[in-house]
């Protein structure tokens, strides 16, 4: 009698604590939640503008607080995550660079896209190499990309502006001339091909130094202000067939003529860089030119034009069936306010892209880090042990986070923290959800 006893005490002893286990198991997310929702409720900041929210419990795969997840937010380079995305799963390994055949004693190359050719950061050279060291006769065969040298919905005025190179099949040097000065007064022009289409404009009364080049041509004018030492600036040139010819000239040293011929099935391919090199080059400084290359990388891949709205429409038919809203997705980089995406949209592509990694070190190595590095850097107090890996998106009037929390008691979740149409510094908006953000890690 006594055992059957102690055997009815010890089942239900058993069966009370793993109630409690399991109460206890369920509950924590529905405190963090609770939590969560009470800080936003309190925050006056975030009460005077559109703000979507989304935190998820990747583990669990649960929804552990959502605020307006379901509506639609302009993304700005939030958008990049479906770039990055679209990459792990058509380029995994590295960057095709250059097509090309051998025909007789002639060397005919048609681009890819790849953004990595005789880029200034990553310094992809194997392609130039490849046409620099070979003894036949060079032809570029242009005609690939079919699609406008801006994005959908890009604003022409900020054609100026480094963030904004144009966009064809055969870059070169990020599309982008970089005016420097070592010291006072001394300007240094790259690349040299266009040095002579620089001109002192005399009438212009501005203080600072600084290029301005004309919308439709290649003329670049500087005021008669002083070059400061240790000054950059980077102007997108207009692209062109003879400018690129005339650039892989200059580069090559060598005569390239151009070829009207469509590009074989059985076109060889001339690789660059490994292609997580060239993600991160895109995630932490959030490089516009190489997010919209990319498009077109992936668009070589398939074998089909190289056109932006083709490659999206594949990419939104083949790997993104299982988003729960239809993304607005109409450009590589963020720069179109034409982008609209819902928070839970964007915390299912964060889930998918950690499983397509699946080696967290790995995926966080090409993610801006809180306090460490790219745009998260200055986000969050400089750490050596981030909490926060993901991406930033901003506008006038857009500011954004999504992407990965490492919480205090070592649980990894999926974020999406999206504000619009706010007329606040951006400064403030940044300082709030981080001070959001940090909340979440401490108490949980």
């Amino acid at each position: 009698m006594k055992n059957c006893l102690f055997s009815n005490r010890s089942q239900i002893n058993y069966l009370l604590l793993g109630l409690v286990i399991l109460f206890s198991s369920c509950s924590t997310n529905q405190q963090i939640a609770k939590k969560v929702k009470k800080e936003f409720k309190q925050s006056t900041l975030i009460a005077q503008y559109q703000v979507g929210f989304a935190l998820y419990d990747r583990t669990k795969k649960e929804m552990i607080f959502q605020k307006d997840a379901e509506k639609y937010f302009s993304p700005a380079s939030n958008t990049k995550l479906f770039t990055f995305y679209a990459g792990l799963k058509m380029i995994p390994d590295s960057i095709p660079s250059l097509r090309y055949v051998e025909r007789g004693d002639s060397l005919i190359f048609w681009g890819t896209g790849d953004p990595s050719f005789l880029h200034t950061q990553l310094k992809g050279t194997k392609a130039f190499d490849f046409l620099k060291s070979s003894s036949k006769k060079l032809f570029f065969a242009p005609g690939r990309y079919t699609g406008d040298f801006y994005g959908n919905g890009w604003q022409w005025d900020d054609y100026n502006a480094y963030y904004q190179p144009e966009i064809n099949e055969l870059p070169l040097f990020d599309n982008v001339v970089l005016i420097s000065a070592k010291t006072a007064g001394n300007m240094n022009i790259l690349p040299q091909t266009f040095a002579s289409c620089f001109v002192k404009d005399t009438l212009s009364k501005a203080k600072n130094f600084t290029v301005i080049r004309d919308f439709n041509t290649n003329n670049f004018r500087f005021n008669t202000a002083v070059i400061a030492a240790k000054y950059e600036q980077q102007v997108p040139y207009k692209v062109s067939l003879p400018t690129t010819i005339n650039l892989l000239v200059d580069t090559l040293n060598k005569f390239v003529d151009v070829v009207d011929m469509k590009m074989p099935l059985n076109a060889k391919t001339i690789y660059n860089l490994k292609s997580d090199t060239v993600f991160k080059q895109m995630m932490l400084p959030s490089d516009n030119f190489v997010a919209e290359h990319l498009l077109l990388v992936y668009a070589n891949n398939l074998g089909v034009e190289l056109n932006t709205t083709k490659v999206i429409n594949h990419i939104n038919t083949t790997y993104l069936s299982a988003l729960p809203d239809k993304p607005k997705w109409v450009d590589g980089s963020g720069l179109s306010r034409g982008n609209l995406f819902t928070p839970r949209d964007i915390i299912k592509l964060l889930e998918l892209i950690y499983d397509e990694v699946s080696d967290e070190n790995r995926l966080f190595e090409m993610m801006p880090a809180g306090g460490k590095t790219g745009t998260l850097r200055n986000a969050y107090p400089k750490t050596d042990a981030p909490f926060i890996y993901g991406k930033t998106g901003t506008l006038s009037g857009v500011h954004n986070q999504s992407g990965y929390i490492k919480t205090k008691k070592g649980k990894t979740l999926l974020f999406s923290f999206m504000n619009n149409n706010y007329v606040n510094p951006t400064a403030d908006v940044r300082k709030e959800m981080v001070r959001i953000m940090t909340f979440i890690h401490d108490n949980f």
